[in-house]
């Protein structure tokens, strides 16, 4: 027992020390005595060994604050008694105990400020009391707040509860080295165990509804090889959930321009904009895991490269822009055909049917299945919010009003899916106002625009939010459906172009190719690197001003761009672009793109809570991260879309098809489903 008090006393005592310092993460001298003590401590096992023969029983002596020691406080008491037996006898099981402690961390001004540990070795600790108790190890960290927090792994038995683990070492550290320790060292939300709670009824629900559907799909397949030889023949419930006849359709390939009213190159957009939000999110998830070298995020924010991290934003504003462009292209062609009806509560009941069960589905297993599969030593480091308050906050998801509704959303990525679809509510709006007053409406919507671009501006000015905004100001701008019209709306107006200039061909000169190429890469560059220099130095760093004018224009910008890009790949100006980007191997990814939006950040968490030692953190080891993580999320958004998306949908449209024949609403929603 002796042993843990004294590192708790030589690693709490020596760093409370260092952390009344002045700490320079720049690399700059740090001259002082308490941080060379500090230094000469780090071997402190060794000297552990050589004093906790001379401990005595007193030394388990408890005086709680404030109350007197309950039951679980005496059982405590009991195990450490045991645990200092064993240390004295030589015991393995107490001996790996404190093997798994950590230390005090090396190149802690290089911004190494985790020390781990042995996680595993720490929690499969058991000994055998009595026929009915045990010891087993139970993990924590042991945090010191200074500029930055450290966090020491310490293993204690589990019946010795945070609020026991700083009373006790704070009695030894005053006792021996006179050092009074007042704030909460452990805290119990780091703390693991082997002992896992049974499963509640959320839990068991929602491994019954995935085993229920997987089982279906089985049945179906099985059905699909060896019962229903003819594909013309196969009956609709086994061709809705059969994994053979999913697949067809999700890796069938078209080829480019087989048809006219399909814009090939929008899988490519599509699929590169869901591959930069994954990759951007792979930093977020990765940075607030411990690292060895924090001191270089400093450098890393000042490169060339950040750029493209902290820029990520711009791919959803890709995502709205094609929303947009898809929505009018196809509804207008739909109203010109039924002569100007709108089914508008279908619309709204096939758009809520297609996206909602993949995410209804998706919130129990970020509650209820990700803890269990992501057991490790940083369990308690939440990096797209606390998933607890989905008990509270699910509902607003399921209305897709959380962007506004609340301040804790359950699943922090799904804003997205709330943003559009309030646009989609709202797009009929626009959609019958360009049917029946054309090119006027195209006017108001593009004054529209400019309003709540200017909306953006004064938002920016009048609260003084910079670019990179913090929780209240992403919640307030970020968020708001308001701030990401200006591209999906841009995305309608250039719909509309297109819709009338359908069966128009534009004969444009080499030049005029070469200008809309200059311009629109001339845009893109601007967007994302405009910022670079200021990043270079403070001297440099832009006003409140700049950056709401850079913010706002860079939102109408960027879909500008977008504009030229897919007009150059429809009619035959894209050049290697539009091989690129309409590459029919872009295809099934696209269709997957949904379920791998809504689960990506679900393995990246996976991945992330299970690290066992801080890692190096520099741009190709995140790309290598990234691509272990896509690969995993394409998987998972394939698992999903064969058991969950795709009979869903089949289901979905068969019941819902009968209901209008004649109308082509289903696949304007079925698109926009797909964009998301």
């Amino acid at each position: 027992m002796f042993k843990i008090i004294v590192i708790g006393t030589l690693l709490f005592c020596g760093l409370t020390q260092v952390c009344s310092n002045q700490f320079e993460p720049s690399g700059s001298s740090v001259n002082n005595e308490e941080y060379q003590r500090l230094m000469e401590l780090r071997p402190f096992a060794v000297q552990l060994m050589q004093q906790f023969g001379n401990i005595t029983q007193t030394d388990l002596d408890l005086r709680l604050d404030n109350r007197l020691p309950n039951q679980q406080d005496l059982l405590c008491l009991a195990d450490m008694a045991q645990l200092m037996s064993g240390l004295s006898s030589r015991s393995y099981w107490a001996l790996r105990m404190i093997d798994s402690w950590g230390s005090i961390p090396s190149g802690i001004l290089y911004g190494n400020f985790f020390d781990m540990g042995n996680y595993d070795e720490c929690i499969k600790t058991y000994k055998a009391i009595t026929d009915s108790h045990s010891i087993r190890g139970k993990y924590c960290f042991a945090k010191i707040s200074f500029r930055a927090t450290l966090k020491i792994a310490v293993c204690f038995p589990s019946s010795c509860s945070a609020e026991l683990m700083d009373t006790f070492i704070g009695q030894i550290a005053n006792r021996l080295l006179n050092v009074t320790i007042t704030k909460n060292i452990v805290d119990e939300a780091t703390c693991s165990t082997a002992e896992k709670e049974p499963f509640d009824a959320a839990t068991i629900l929602i491994i019954v509804i995935l085993s229920v559907l997987a089982a279906a799909m089985i049945l179906a397949t099985l059905c699909d090889y060896f019962i229903c030889r003819d594909q013309n023949k196969l009956p609709i419930i086994i061709k809705a959930f059969s994994a053979r006849a999913n697949s067809r359709a999700l890796f069938r390939l078209v080829e480019p321009k087989s048809n006219p009213n399909v814009i090939d190159c929008v899988h490519g957009m599509r699929c590169l904009s869901l591959i930069w939000v994954i990759f951007g999110h792979q930093y977020i998830v990765s940075l607030s895991s411990p690292k060895t070298n924090y001191v270089s995020l400093l450098t890393w924010l000042q490169s060339f490269f950040a750029s493209f991290i902290l820029h990520g934003p711009f791919s959803v504003d890709t995502f709205f822009f094609l929303s947009g462009l898809l929505l009018v292209m196809i509804a207008l062609r739909s109203l010109e055909k039924s002569k100007g009806q709108m089914n508008i509560p279908m619309m709204y009941l096939h758009r809520y049917l297609r996206l909602t069960p993949v995410l209804a589905l998706a919130i129990p297993m970020y509650m209820k299945l990700l803890p269990l599969m992501s057991d490790g030593p940083v369990t308690d480091r939440v990096n797209f919010g606390d998933f607890d308050v989905c008990k509270r906050t699910w509902y607003l998801s399921l209305l897709y009003v959380q962007n506004y509704a609340t301040k804790e959303i359950c699943l922090g990525h799904t804003w997205y899916l709330a943003v559009d679809m309030q646009l989609y509510i709202l797009s009929p709006i626009f959609l019958i106002s360009l049917y029946k007053w054309g090119k006027k409406a195209a006017g108001g919507i593009f004054v529209l625009m400019l309003l709540l671009s200017g909306c953006l501006f004064a938002t920016m000015m009048t609260n003084k939010y910079g670019v990179f905004l913090d929780f209240e100001g992403q919640r307030k701008l970020y968020y708001a459906t308001h701030v990401h019209a200006a591209p999906w709306l841009i995305g309608l107006l250039f719909g509309y172009f297109l819709h009338l200039n359908r069966n128009k061909s534009f004969k444009l000169i080499r030049i005029s190719i070469w200008l809309g190429w200059i311009v629109s890469l001339a845009l893109l560059f601007t967007s994302l690197f405009a910022l670079y220099p200021a990043a270079q130095s403070d001297a440099a760093a832009l006003t409140i001003l700049e950056q709401a004018f850079y913010y706002t224009l860079t939102r109408i910008a960027w879909p500008l761009s977008l504009c030229w890009v897919v007009f150059a790949c429809m009619k035959g100006y894209g050049g290697l672009a539009d091989s690129f980007l309409s590459s029919p191997l872009w295809q099934p990814l696209s269709r997957l793109s949904y379920s791998a939006y809504i689960y990506h950040v679900y393995i990246q968490l996976v991945n992330d809570k299970r690290v066992r030692s801080p890692s190096y953190l520099s741009d190709y080891d995140m790309m290598l991260s990234f691509w272990g993580t896509f690969s995993f999320t394409v998987l998972m958004a394939y698992v999903m879309h064969i058991i969950l998306e795709a009979p869903l949908g089949a289901l979905e449209g068969i019941l819902l098809s009968q209901r209008r024949p004649k109308q082509r609403t289903e696949v304007l929603n079925k698109t926009q489903a797909d964009t998301s």
